[in-house]
């Protein structure tokens, strides 16, 4: 398949996909429930946090953890007392557990009253064509509290060679323009152009298939060789071929 052909094709998938269907099986449906850019983006976060395994089963525990932050994440991360986090330390998501939960709305607490927000961290270290530099910088920020060394996994590093899956998705929910009614694009100061594929099994096998990424690990090096690729395609924005991706994987079995 040629560049255009391979172009028109994956252009194809992405209207088919970039739709609200898309949402009733997405862990992004969380972000959804809320009005507010903080209660948006602290959803955002937390969903995409647990977003591994089971799909069904990582919706299911985000609407948990929305309802132990009593439908109101921003309220909660700024204003909570200890005691009001006592009940936070029954959840679990796979190796995510209370504690990590507990340590991480400590971590955005921190990040609101001490960083001016996720976005203002994140707008920091960004540069022209990429947000992996800002990433390694947000972990760095968001673990200047006090924490068990445990749980800084549940943030990957792209610096240490991590495709940082979650979190690049998560930046796609927030970056993305609204234009489908599937991402929420309330971040503006950053741009689609700066957005990297959130790689995982099924975007990585598929883009093997199309010729888009040569290398077999899905790490930090994969990333950079599919956003090379991905940004022939879309310079502006190329993440929406993550729909693509991801469609072609889970829902064609491509």
């Amino acid at each position: 398949m040629n560049k255009k052909d391979l172009k028109d094709f994956l252009d194809a998938k992405v209207y088919l996909y970039n739709k609200p269907d898309f949402i009733d099986s997405d862990p992004i449906q969380i972000p959804h429930l809320f009005s507010k850019k903080e209660d948006i983006e602290i959803a955002g976060f937390l969903s995409a946090t647990i977003a591994w395994g089971n799909r069904k089963s990582i919706n299911n525990n985000a609407h948990k953890m929305m309802q132990l932050l009593d439908q109101a994440p921003y309220d909660f991360v700024v204003n909570h007392k200890d005691s009001d986090l006592e009940k936070l330390e029954s959840f679990v998501h796979r190796t995510f557990n209370g504690t990590d939960f507990i340590t991480f709305i400590k971590g955005l607490q921190h990040i609101y009253l001490n960083h001016d927000g996720l976005e203002s961290v994140f707008k920091k270290h960004a540069q022209k064509a990429s947000l992996q530099k800002a990433i390694h910088n947000f972990k760095h920020t968001f673990f200047e509290i006090q924490h068990l060394p445990r749980t800084q996994k549940h943030i990957s590093d792209p610096l240490k060679n991590s495709a940082a899956k979650r979190i690049n998705m998560f930046l796609r929910w927030m970056v993305r323009p609204n234009n489908t009614n599937v991402d929420l694009g309330i971040w503006t100061s950053l741009s689609p152009a700066q957005l990297s594929c959130p790689l995982d099994v099924h975007s990585g096998n598929v883009a093997r298939k199309l010729g888009l990424l040569h290398r077999k690990q899905n790490d930090g090096k994969a990333l950079a060789d599919l956003d090379a690729s991905l940004r022939l395609l879309d310079p502006n924005d190329p993440v929406k071929y993550d729909f693509a991706l991801f469609g072609l994987g889970v829902f064609e079995k491509f």
